[in-house]
C-alpha cells in the first residue's frame, strides 16, 4: 500500500506528526512480532516542505520538491505530498491493519492525497505483462544504490524515494503484437531476456533507463514497483517507487524517458502510459525517525532541540541489528526485499 498525505495547518498538527515519528517503529515491530512469517515492511518519508516545517535544520542535502518535466505532449507532473507511507507484507490484511493504525495515530494532523493498493502479479509482472524489476541491484550493490553514506553523514542510512503513478492505455497496448511490445520494452515478454544492444531500439524502455557515470559505471536505483487497478472503471496502472542514494540518478532516468536521450528520442512506453503524480521524499533511518520526535523547527526553519535531546542523537547513522536490518521504519539491509519474493535473487 502506498499512502501520500498532506500536513494540516497549525503548530498542533506539526507537533502531532513529530510525536507520531516516535510511534511508528513500535507499531510496526508489534505487527512483525505477532506475525513473524508475514514479512511486514514499513517505510516513512517526508517531502521537502514538510521537512522544513516539521524539523528545520539540518536537512537532507538533496531533498527538494520534484520539478515537473514536460516535453511535447509528454508530462511528468509534480504533485503535492508531505508524508509517504509505504507498507508491504505477504498478507493484505496486515498491511491494511497497520495502515489504519498509522493513519489513526495522525488523526486530524494530516489529510489524504493519494492511496494505492498494489498487488503481486504472477511472476513479478506489471499490468503490461512484462517482468518488472529484473535489473534491480541485489545485496551490497542494493545497499550502495539506496542508502546515503558518508557524503551526508547526518542522514546516513536514509534514502531518497521518488513516487509516480502511471495509468496505461490498455486498448492501444493490447493492439500491438507481442513482437511490437518487446520492441517497446527492449526485452522479451515470455522469458524476460534483454535484447542484444545491436537490435534493441534506442527508444526502448530499458535502453533509456540504463545510465552511466563519466567512468562508464552503471548507476542504479532500487525499484519496488507494483501494479494496481480498478477493472470496473477501466483503470490499470503501475505505481513506480524508486529508492536512491542520490535522487539525481532517478531524475536523470526520468529526463531520458520524457525528454529523450538525445532529446526527442523519448521512451516509447510513454505512448501508452501517462504519469499522473510525482513527488520526492526523504526516508530517514529507523533511529533517526524515532529521534525526530524530539525535534522542532523555529519560525526560521532552524532546528530547536527539545529538552534532553542532542544533535548527535538525531544525526547518528542507523546501526545494523543482529538480523542485518535497519529496523522497522526504514529500508531493510537488502532493499530488494521490498520486492515480491518472485523478483528476488
Amino acid at each position: 500500500m502506498f499512502i501520500v498525505l498532506g500536513l494540516a495547518a497549525g503548530d498542533d498538527a506539526s507537533a502531532t506528526v513529530r510525536g507520531w515519528c516516535g510511534q511508528v517503529g513500535a507499531l510496526a515491530r508489534s505487527m512483525r512480532f505477532r506475525f513473524p512469517a508475514s514479512d511486514v515492511r514499513c517505510v516513512v518519508g517526508f517531502g521537502a516542505d514538510a521537512w522544513d516545517r516539521l524539523f528545520g535544520l539540518p536537512r537532507p542535502a538533496q531533498l527538494q520538491p520534484f520539478e515537473a518535466i514536460r516535453a511535447g505532449d509528454r508530462h511528468a507532473p509534480s504533485t503535492p505530498g508531505d508524508i509517504l507511507i509505504h507498507l508491504r507484507a505477504d498478507r493484505a490484511d496486515l498491511v491494511f491493519d497497520l495502515a489504519a493504525r498509522l493513519v489513526a495515530a495522525l488523526g486530524a494532523a494530516v489529510f489524504p492525497i493519494d492511496e494505492v493498493h498494489g498487488f503481486n502479479s504472477f511472476d513479478a509482472r506489471s499490468i503490461l505483462g512484462f517482468v518488472d524489476g529484473t535489473e534491480n541491484p541485489q545485496g551490497d550493490a542494493a545497499d550502495a544504490a539506496a542508502f546515503i553514506g558518508a557524503e551526508d553523514a547526518a542522514f546516513a542510512g536514509g534514502s531518497y524515494v521518488l513516487v509516480q503513478k502511471y495509468l496505461h492505455r490498455m486498448d492501444a497496448w493490447k493492439a500491438l503484437s507481442i513482437a511490437e511490445q518487446e520492441q517497446v520494452f527492449g526485452r522479451t515478454k515470455i522469458d524476460d531476456v534483454e535484447m542484444d544492444d545491436a537490435v534493441k531500439p534506442s527508444n526502448s524502455h530499458i535502453a533509456l533507463n540504463v545510465i552511466t557515470d563519466d567512468a562508464g559505471e552503471e548507476l542504479k536505483i532500487v525499484r519496488a514497483n507494483l501494479p494496481f487497478g480498478q477493472p470496473s472503471r477501466g483503470e490499470y496502472g503501475t505505481y513506480f517507487i524508486g529508492y536512491a542514494r542520490d535522487p539525481a540518478i532517478t531524475l536523470r532516468m526520468l529526463s531520458n524517458m520524457f525528454v529523450g536521450d538525445p532529446p526527442g528520442n523519448y521512451d516509447r512506453l510513454l505512448d501508452f502510459s501517462d504519469a499522473v503524480t510525482g513527488t520526492l521524499f526523504f526516508v530517514p533511518s529507523a533511529d533517526l525517525l524515532e529521534a525526530l520526535a524530539e525535534r522542532a523547527a523555529d519560525a526560521d526553519g532552524h532546528e530547536a532541540q527539545a529538552p534532553g535531546a542532542t544533535a548527535s542523537a538525531a544525526a547518528a547513522p542507523a546501526p545494523r541489528r543482529a538480523d542485518g536490518s535497519l529496523a522497522i521504519g526504514a529500508l531493510e539491509s537488502d532493499p530488494a526485499a521490498l520486492l515480491p519474493p518472485s523478483a528476488r535473487a
